[in-house]
Parts: structure tokens; C-alpha cells; sequence
């Protein structure tokens, strides 16, 4: 059985804008980045996506397959379907993107192209809300959700709100994400996207009614915040003397889930408030080792590497 099964975004590619940034390629958005974090944990990773021909296409496969991850939807269309950013630092670190799209760039994932059976043999299916920014990804993302949701799978799902996926239009990535809340057992907003679920103190209420088992919240610096049976839990954060960097949420969030099945979870039932606070903690070691090494895939830490880091925190 695979650990994860995770369907992809919009192939980002993140090129520096200046020598001072040194950020690399990441390998197609949050999707791709947790299933590496998971296969960098020792886990059984697939990753179900659709890239161009060209030679960001093929840098995702290779980059899939050199980090233990199945491509599940390996063949490469005609054109190239990335959208790029390009990435620029201010003095302070912060970073700022400037996106554009290439030709094809509506060449996305297609229902057909989903195999329930693939999705129903993982322990968890995982995406993000950027793959429901068009058609027909979004079809293919929904059918992958339900699937994994009504064979009893773990439903894991990150809201990404990106002004070029949904042409500003925060109301149609709410309603979007809002449809598949049914589906959905483990939901990551960030600190600023939480206001387009209503606002922190609407989150319990978005929890019975949807039936949500936790909501994870991602504070920046201060640390992580999760719903969980009525309550919140606060785990603050670790210091680090870097800036911000690209693909440490995904590898917040990839850490969290590898913690999960190191504990032995294969279902939300599962879930307790001990296990989810070792989570979170862990998910917070992967990140901020992300951050201090300043790069995307290649900073994904392994196993040792978070529990090592974890020793000298404790």
C-alpha cells in the first residue's frame, strides 16, 4: 500500500531573480513537495500530475523519481503547461514573485486521468487548493478527494490561495475549496488564508459542519495552531536566524504527515491530541530546517535529520 497519494498543482517553476536569491526549482508546487517530504521520511510516495514537454516537464520527473517518488501520470503532453515566477529578494528578506504564463498553460489534469484503484491503495490522499483553480484539474482533483474520502482514507488538503491561479478572485477559491469540505479530514490554512474560512472563530463550527477531524493553522515565525475536538491547541515556534524560504510550508506539512504515519495513523479515527501535538512539533522541525539551509527541494530534511534537530531543541 503507499503511503500518500498526492495530486498535483500547477507546475510552478521558480527561477532567482537576482544572485542574491538562492532559491532552486521547486518540483511543481505543494503536492509534489510533501510527496518528496514524505519519501525523504522513508515513506511510499506517488504524485499525480501532468507536465509539458519541455524542460521543466522533464526536470519534474527526473527530480520525482531521483527523490523515491512514483509519477503516477507519467506522460508528458506536446507543450509546456509551467507557470513561472520569478523570484526577487528585498533587503529585509522577503521574497517578492513576478508569475507569467507559458503557452499551453491550460493543459491540466483530466478526470480520466485519476485511477480510483490508485488512489483508494494509499494510506492518505493529499492536494492542495490551487489544483481547483481550473477545469479540468479541478474535476480530477474533486474525483480523487471523494474517492479517497468514501474508501475511508486519510484526506489531507492545503489551502494555497495564489492571485495568478484564480485571477484575484479570492470568493471563487473559497467556494471551490468550500465544495470539497466534505471530503477533507485534515485541512492547513495559513495564517493569512484563515480569514476566507470566516475567521479563526468560525473554524469550529466549519468543523462539525463539514465534519473536518483537525485544522491546522501555520503562524510564521510563532509557531503552528491546530482544531481539534473542540479545542485549539498552540505549539509555538522554533527561532531561526534565516529569511523566509520556498517549499518550508510543504515541508512543514510533509514532516506533519510522515509524524502521522510514523505513529501509526491510517485513518482520521485514529487521531489524538498527543499524537497530533508530536505532529505539529515535527512538522515544525522540518520547516525550520527548510529555512535555515534557504532552498526548496534539496532542504526537504529526511527522517534523521528532523529527529536529530528535535534532540537538540528538547
Amino acid at each position: 500500500m503507499r503511503d500518500i497519494y498526492s495530486i498535483g498543482e500547477m507546475v510552478i517553476d521558480f527561477i532567482p531573480g537576482s544572485e542574491e536569491a538562492s532559491y532552486i526549482r521547486k518540483a511543481g508546487g505543494a503536492p509534489a513537495n510533501v510527496a518528496i517530504a514524505m519519501s525523504k521520511n522513508g515513506f511510499r510516495a506517488g504524485m499525480c500530475c501532468k507536465v509539458g514537454q519541455d524542460d521543466f516537464g522533464v526536470f519534474l520527473m527526473d527530480t520525482l523519481k531521483e527523490y523515491g517518488v512514483e509519477a503516477l501520470c507519467p506522460k508528458l503532453c506536446e507543450e509546456a503547461i509551467t507557470t513561472m515566477a520569478f523570484v526577487t529578494l528585498s533587503e529585509d528578506g522577503d521574497r517578492k514573485f513576478t508569475f507569467a504564463r507559458k503557452p499551453g498553460a491550460d493543459m491540466l489534469l483530466s478526470p480520466d486521468e485519476v485511477d480510483e484503484k490508485e488512489v483508494c491503495g494509499s494510506v492518505i490522499v493529499h492536494a492542495g487548493s490551487c489544483s481547483l483553480s481550473a477545469q479540468p484539474e479541478r474535476e480530477a482533483t474533486e474525483k480523487a478527494l471523494k474517492a479517497g474520502h468514501e474508501s475511508g482514507r486519510l484526506v489531507s488538503f492545503d489551502v494555497n490561495y495564489r492571485n495568478i491561479m484564480w485571477h484575484d478572485d479570492e470568493e471563487a477559491c473559497t467556494r471551490a475549496v468550500k465544495a470539497n469540505l466534505p471530503y477533507i479530514d485534515l485541512l492547513k490554512i495559513s495564517e493569512e488564508e484563515v480569514g476566507m474560512m470566516g475567521g479563526e472563530e468560525a473554524l469550529p463550527g466549519l468543523m462539525k459542519e463539514y465534519g473536518i477531524t483537525a485544522v491546522v493553522e501555520t503562524l510564521g515565525s510563532e509557531g503552528v495552531r491546530a482544531f481539534f475536538d473542540g479545542r485549539a491547541i498552540n505549539v509555538p515556534g522554533i527561532k531561526v536566524k534565516a529569511v523566509d524560504a520556498t517549499g518550508a510550508g510543504d515541508a512543514f506539512w510533509g514532516g506533519f504527515l510522515s509524524s502521522l504515519r510514523i505513529q501509526g495513523v491510517e485513518k482520521a479515527g485514529d487521531l489524538t491530541e498527543e499524537i497530533l501535538r508530536k505532529a505539529l512539533a515535527y512538522g515544525n522541525a522540518s520547516g525550520c530546517i527548510c529555512v535555515q539551509s534557504k532552498g526548496a527541494i534539496a532542504s526537504i530534511p529526511t527522517r534523521a535529520q528532523i529527529e536529530e534537530f528535535l534532540k537538540t531543541r528538547a
